[in-house]
């Protein structure tokens, strides 16, 4: 039986999805909610709870590891901030809200954002 490959293409080539998916997590990051389409939402989901689980560390090379990836004020606020916020928490750190569709081109709309 065939198996489908994980994750979404979005019509995009490799570099062009990971960049979307990196300027969703920074967002994500600075405003802790945004407003998306469902899919881009699902796909973000994943890809940022990697993160959170590195940030729950505050060691230098968390920090190290996360530069690589965000800016300077990203990276502090999800090691000083978002991290220690879900210690004790062992997973599932956002929430999907699903949205009416959109009324230009009819996509499924969701609101992404931390659970508190």
């Amino acid at each position: 039986m065939r198996k489908l490959k994980k994750g979404r293409k979005f019509s995009r080539k490799k570099d062009q999805r990971k960049a979307l998916l990196k300027s969703l997590a920074l967002a994500f990051i600075l405003d802790e909610k945004i407003k998306t389409t469902e899919a881009k939402a699902k796909e973000l989901r994943p890809f940022f709870e990697k993160y959170i689980n590195r940030a729950k560390n505050k060691d230098l090379a968390t920090r190290r590891f996360l530069s690589k990836f965000f800016p300077a004020k990203a990276v502090k606020k999800l090691v000083d901030e978002i991290g220690p916020r879900y210690k004790d928490r062992k997973g599932g750190y956002t929430r999907i809200i699903k949205l009416e569709p959109r009324k230009t081109d009819g996509a499924k709309m969701a609101i992404i954002e931390l659970v508190k």
